[in-house]
């Protein structure tokens, strides 16, 4: 077992996608969060996208949302080494995502934050091209105006925390996966 700097949690949920869209999905309030974010049309998961993406979901009758909760063992890390804290954890799960997403013939979502596959590297999408790992990125579940609070709240049980100098007491991963049972 390998020595982190965290415990993690992870809780899943399946939901129907007709009750996750109706309930859960406000395109117009989180375009609009997404439209103040830094990230906004500068980096492939992020919006705005070229097509209607509800389009993109009616082909599947179920969604699957994973979190993760990880509880640093420092709790005065500063909310600057979140990022670091969270990588390996992401890449862990999304990898497990992709899996799935290819096992199940499903549509996978994952993370907001940097690029986890370009090191540090801009996102292509400044540069007016494409996607340097079209094979593992996805756009995140708030990219497609899922209501990520109240998605953890009511469906995983977990209440996201926000840091201020330090990281919280623990940090919160959302993820998912739309397929057919």
């Amino acid at each position: 077992m390998e020595d982190r700097k965290y415990e993690v949690e992870e809780v899943v949920a399946v939901v129907d996608r007709d009750r996750y869209v109706r309930e859960f999905r406000d395109v117009a309030t989180f375009e609009g969060c997404c439209r103040a974010c830094p990230n906004y049309g500068r980096r492939w998961g992020c919006p705005p996208f070229d097509h209607d993406t509800l389009q993109d979901l009616l082909p599947y009758n179920k969604v699957m949302i994973i979190g993760m909760k990880l509880t640093p063992h420092d709790e005065r890390l500063p909310l600057e080494q979140a990022q670091e804290l969270m990588r390996p954890e992401i890449m862990r799960v999304n990898k497990r995502l992709l899996d799935l997403e290819r096992e199940k013939n499903g549509l996978a979502f994952g993370f907001v934050g940097d690029c986890p596959y370009c090191n540090g590297a801009p996102c292509a999408r400044q540069q007016g091209k494409p996607c340097r790992h079209p094979d593992v990125v996805r756009p995140s579940l708030e990219a497609y105006g899922f209501d990520i609070g109240k998605t953890t709240s009511e469906l995983l049980g977990i209440d996201i925390q926000w840091g201020g100098k330090h990281i919280p007491k623990f940090l919160t991963i959302v993820c998912g996966l739309f397929f057919n049972s």
